[in-house]
């Protein structure tokens, strides 16, 4: 359970009392109260108000901001406030200024705008996370804590420059080793001393001021973002470190991003007692995305549910079109993180800001600041449902047959790849193969390539450029146990230095999958080919289209599903599966339409036995939690109007209004259903 303090779905948000005068203190209790608000985290941004000179702390005002709050029944929790730094420490201390990619030293400014190895920023942070739990290591308020805030960015300073010769000393052991790693006989780069090696930017190896993934030594940018993911998370490391010296049992988080490129947090989730993060889609972005990143922060650490730490009420200010959540949006979508394994719902921001960059950011407290908005009163009547709810819900988990591959790593060296195009990106690769599942209701986790994949029926890899040690040995495990993998073109090209393998791609999966690529096709984006399957597979029979890229393979042990249908290699396989031990290992040499997708995976699923939840129309998302042996069924309509679904003969109990259903039901535009199973 999150914390047996506060056995509920958390309700709250970001709160910044010290933006405030104390009689509006006051009114806030009121107010939250009358939203059901029972969490807040604070103060995120108030390093300089906590510690306003270099030898001086002021906690006077944070003691009597927790004392308030506990008094009013509002738990904590509580941040280090370390995610900006003071500008007398930037004044003082230059040396925890960021150099930027253009290689240019900041000024003091916006935020995250420290230098991860710098030794002052180091020192300070850590020693204020100190500060703050041996103060309030017993405050009756204290839930959890949360260390600075939303970590990214990068830097090219000479603190990093030293530090990640040491991280490359630490990894590789000897400069010929490097070299090797790198490949530095390319346009004569071989390394003699490891004063010699400099960070890559656009002053050394980047190509691009624009585009930062254009490089001319991928090797060499794929280590820096692995160095800079590292030292941000040391940074973390070490005020949860200086945190749990004295408080061991109380939880420690940092708020993630979902799908945030430069940070690897598969790496970084050890060091998290439980996982958060901050949704913010646009109003016309793609449900399926948004449950996507619920999954993938759930499956940061297998399954435990996490927070969702950040989302806003209404509106947010930084996107180029920031539309307000129509009524019952914002519900609908609180529950969708529930449905994914939310334990809490939580907020940016409590009391709407006055100034600066984020005053027109969505809050329960609007600047009206009284409980007479639309905003006010959609939040407050789904803080009461949440009380309502109690612990029903808590810590259930996720069952999934299906785990589609995630890795950070091969994000990073499959962008910073030059060619075969520009338009290969990482991300809809995964999205798509999400989709094809999401669209049928159909659980999937995200894993990593360490993670295990013995109890999941199939595994899907799409675009696995960059394979990990030793995980084609863990796909042949797994396929040869009875399992179903399923990878696609441009898989298989490179080792974890982006060397290119030799002997044929994809390399080590060559076995497995039974096939051999010659050549790839980059498609111009006006091209298309397709993919011709015969009657002999009924469910998949047909012309699909593809685009994009295309594998010119050759089927050794694999046995041809599908073959193009034009060009020069009109004819040759275009989709194959091979059996190997009791399994299957499929390979799409394309990028199919989603269509062709959401078809393969469902014919994938039916020969393992695995159905959807429900049939439901287009726009109906269903998800199960599972607990104490109770299933809980997710109903979520994203359709603005009324749909009819079909339960089927079992009978349920609707967790929200207390209705027994069956069969056809009429679900509400924007509403949802939580259902039990009844005896």
């Amino acid at each position: 359970m999150i914390n047996s303090k506060l056995p509920k779905i958390w309700y709250g948000g970001d709160y910044n009392p010290d933006q405030w005068p104390r009689e509006i203190w006051q009114e806030d209790m009121r107010l939250f109260k009358l939203a059901h608000i029972d969490v807040a985290s604070l103060p995120i941004f108030s390093w300089s108000l906590l510690q306003p000179e270099e030898e001086r702390y002021e906690f006077g005002w944070l003691d009597e901001m927790l004392d308030l709050m506990a008094k009013n029944g509002v738990y904590a929790c509580l941040a280090t406030s370390t995610a900006t730094h003071p500008a007398w420490m930037a004044h003082r201390y230059p040396d925890v200024l960021r150099v930027d990619f253009q290689g240019r030293k900041r000024r003091f400014g916006i935020r995250h705008n420290s230098c991860p190895n710098s030794p002052t920023y180091r020192y300070y942070s850590r020693r204020l996370a100190s500060k703050l739990a041996e103060r309030y290591k017993n405050h009756p308020a204290l839930v959890a804590w949360h260390v600075s805030n939303e970590y990214g960015g990068s830097c090219y300073c000479e603190n990093c420059t030293r530090a990640f010769r040491v991280w490359l000393q630490t990894r590789y052991g000897s400069l010929d080793e490097v070299n090797e790693r790198w490949n530095t006989r390319f346009w004569g780069h071989t390394f003699y001393d490891w004063e010699e090696i400099v960070p890559p930017n656009i002053l050394s190896e980047h190509l691009s001021e624009s585009d930062p993934t254009r490089t001319a030594f991928q090797g060499i940018s794929l280590d820096y973002q692995r160095f800079m993911s590292d030292s941000l998370l040391q940074c973390y490391i070490e005020e949860y470190q200086a945190i749990k010296e004295h408080t061991p049992d109380v939880m420690v988080t940092t708020n993630f991003m979902g799908t945030y490129k430069p940070l690897n947090y598969f790496a970084w989730a050890p060091y998290l007692d439980i996982i958060s993060w901050d949704n913010y889609p646009s109003n016309k972005t793609d449900m399926s995305t948004i449950a996507l990143r619920h999954d993938l922060m759930r499956g940061l650490k297998e399954g435990q549910p996490f927070m969702l730490m950040e989302q806003t009420p209404s509106t947010q200010n930084w996107q180029p079109h920031n539309g307000l959540k129509r009524p019952g949006v914002m519900r609908l979508w609180s529950y969708q993180a529930v449905a994914h394994g939310a334990d809490t719902i939580m907020f940016f921001q409590l009391r709407r800001s006055r100034g600066a960059c984020e005053k027109f950011h969505g809050a329960v407290i609007s600047h009206a600041g009284h409980e007479h908005t639309r905003v006010f009163r959609e939040c407050a009547e789904l803080g009461k449902e949440l009380v309502e709810l109690g612990d029903a819900l808590l810590d259930s988990r996720i069952h999934a047959r299906v785990a589609l591959l995630f890795d950070w790593e091969n994000w990073w060296a499959l962008e910073f790849s030059s060619g075969p195009t520009v338009d290969l990106k990482y991300l809809p690769q995964i999205e798509k193969y999400y989709r094809a599942c999401w669209n049928q209701n159909i659980p999937v986790d995200l894993i990593s390539p360490a993670m295990d994949m013995d109890k999941y029926d199939i595994v899907i890899a799409p675009v696995a450029y960059l394979l990990q040690p030793g995980y084609a040995e863990k796909v042949e495990e797994f396929v040869s146990q009875g399992g179903t993998f399923l990878t696609t073109f441009f898989s298989g090209i490179v080792d974890d230095n982006d060397r290119a393998v030799l002997g044929g791609y994809p390399g080590e999966l060559r076995k497995v999958t039974g096939i051999w690529a010659e050549e790839i096709d980059a498609l111009f984006p006006d091209m298309r080919n397709a993919i011709v399957i015969s009657e002999a597979f009924p469910e998949l029979a047909g012309n699909h289209v593809v685009g994009l890229m295309c594998d010119l393979i050759h089927a050794e042990t694999a046995e041809v599903v599908g073959t193009y249908a034009t060009d020069f290699y009109a004819g040759r396989p275009a989709l194959t599966r091979n059996r190997f031990g009791q399994g299957w290992a499929w390979y799409v040499a394309s990028d199919p339409e989603q269509g062709f997708v959401d078809r393969l995976v469902r014919y994938l699923c039916s020969e393992k036995g695995i159905t959807p939840i429900l049939e439901t129309p287009v726009g109906i998302e269903v998800t199960e939690r599972h607990k104490d042996g109770q299933t809980f069924t997710f109903v979520l309509n994203h359709n603005a109007d009324s749909i009819e679904i079909d339960l089927g003969t079992d009978r349920f109990r609707d967790l929200l209004t207390g209705k027994e259903l069956t069969g056809k039901v009429k679900l509400g535009g924007r509403d949802l259903l939580i259902l039990r199973l009844q005896a």
